[in-house]
This record gives C-alpha cells, structure tokens and sequence, in this order.
C-alpha cells in the first residue's frame, strides 16, 4: 500500500483556513472593542462622534429590518383577517343601513329646524369664533394656571381673546408670540369672569383657586344661593366672554363661597376655539359701525388686560 503524502485534502485546507478567518475576525473584534472602550473613557467626545456616524450609516440597515421584521409579525393577523372577512362584510353592510337611516333622519331634523328658524327670524350666524387651534401643554401643578396654544400673532390672535372648547370656556389669552400664545386658565388666581347660574340667573363671579378649583361668589347679598350640582354659564358681563359659554359646576358649598369644577379641563382638552371679545362682535354688528376700529377697540371690564 502506497504511503499517503503529507499534503493535506481540500476539504481540510478549507476548514482550516476557516478556522484561521474565525480567529482572525474575532482578534479583530476583540481589538477594536477595546480600542472603543479607550476612546470612550479618554475621549468622550470622539466617542459620540463615531456613535453618531455609526447611527447614520447603519439606519437604513435598521430600518428593512424593522420593516422586515413587522412584516413577518403580522402574517397571522393578515390570515386571520381574511378568515373573517365574509363575516365582517356581513356586519359592515348592518352598520352601513342603520347609518344611512340616522343620516336620513338627521337630514330631516336640519331641515326642520332651519324651516322654524325661517319662521322666528333667527339668524344662524356666529362671527366671534376666530380660529381653531390645539393646546399643547398646560400647567398641573405650578402656582399659576397656564396653557399654551399653537397659535399666535401671526395667526390672528391677540391678548384677551377667550379660549373655549367642546365641553366649556377654557380661559382667555394672556400672552402671544408669532406662533404661540399663553392662555390664563379659569383656575388661575388673577382670572375672574362673571357668571350666572343657568336654571334662574342668579349673577355670580368666578375666581380661580390656583388648585384647579374655582370659588363661586353670588353677587346678591344674603344666603348663599348655589348648591352641589348647579351648573354656571357665563353672564356677557364685561365685554370679554360671550354668553351661555358652560363655565362650571358647583361641587361644595362652605358658607357664602361655593366650590366648582371646571367643565374644560385642559389636561384633557385637545382642539379649541379662540374667539373675539364680546365687545368686539357686538360693536361689528351695530349698523354703520366701523369694523376695523371695532376690532382695535381696547378690552373692558374685570378681564380687560393691563
């Protein structure tokens, strides 16, 4: 038999070049991690350098692969989907009738409401509202009640306007720059506005508590007239607030100051409207008046901004 020579086969030269490449690639990895490690501690600054410019270049890395990755995850959800789809299409086609009868009836109603406002002359106008905009922070716990609005100067809004929402009057704008404004809430301190109960009118001022309650105080001397459960709109009073804005519910009575709520609450309130003074919207609607001095006119009563 023949002595085998002392080459070795091809498949073991490449396992053992592989080999030599694995212990290379970790010997390099191993020197580059320390090398890491050193700049990190000696050079913080280089460090977040190459921090960053590893960030950037792997992203659009990270990016298929967090695509790739959903796309995988939600392969079940897409199976289920169309396992359900004949069901769904069932119920939507329900959905779908039931909604084409409300808008019918809802059709009908506006029609009928507009017929009656024909008959008693009713004007369906409102020329207060100036624009909608969003709160996007507000004050929970400082010793003054603010919220920011993402609107300001440049569009449209002035100090005094009054801010309100769905639910109720939010406050007015104290402060403005080119795309924000400051709008002192119904719970801050310095802010009064001038009430009056809904169910019998009884006149009243509201006072924030700077807790995120309001002291209610009847103007008519006597008894306190208010009791839990009463709800407060605003009275036109002043020149500044519109009236019948819902302002807020009465929760506690302690002898002549009663304690409420507001029904807007900032933390929760999302979209509003920033309207004009009262003064304002009635001065434009006087025949012959000059709107553009009406708008220019300075804000009176408690409210009025020094």
């Amino acid at each position: 038999m023949a002595r085998p020579t002392s080459r070795r086969p091809g498949h073991n030269r490449k396992a053992q070049y592989g080999l030599f490449a694995s212990y290379v690639v970790a010997i390099t990895g191993a020197a580059i991690g320390l090398l890491l490690v050193v700049v990190a501690i000696f050079d913080p600054t280089g460090f977040a350098a190459i921090r960053t410019g590893t960030a950037e270049i792997t992203r659009p890395l990270s990016t298929g692969m967090k695509r790739m990755v959903s796309g995988i995850s939600s392969v079940d959800e897409v199976l289920a989907a169309y396992w359900r789809a004949g069901s769904q299409n069932v119920g939507l086609r329900r959905q779908v009738e039931a909604d084409r009868n409300r808008i019918i009836e809802a059709k009908g109603i506006a029609q009928e409401n507009a017929r009656l406002k024909k008959l008693l002359k009713l004007v369906d106008e409102d020329s207060s509202a100036l624009l909608s905009a969003r709160l996007i922070s507000s004050s929970a716990s400082s010793a003054r009640r603010f919220a920011r609005l993402n609107a300001g100067r440049w569009q449209g809004v002035r100090p005094g306007m009054p801010v309100r929402a769905a639910e109720g009057l939010v406050g007015r704008v104290q402060t403005t720059t080119p795309n924000t404004a400051d709008v002192l809430l119904l719970t801050d301190s310095s802010n009064i506005v001038p009430v009056r109960r809904a169910n019998d009118n009884i006149p009243a001022i509201s006072t924030g508590a700077g807790d995120g309650s309001l002291e209610i105080r009847a103007l008519a001397a006597g008894r306190n007239p208010f009791k839990p459960g009463d709800l407060l709109v605003t009275s036109g009073i002043g020149g500044i607030y519109q009236p019948n804005i819902p302002v807020a519910v009465i929760v506690r009575v302690q002898g002549e100051i009663a304690y409420g709520v507001p029904l807007a609450n900032p933390s929760k309130v999302d979209a509003v409207v920033v309207e004009r003074a009262f003064e304002q919207v009635v001065t434009r609607s006087v025949p012959g008046s000059n709107p553009d001095a009406a708008g220019d006119m300075p804000l009176t009563g408690n409210n009025a901004v020094p």
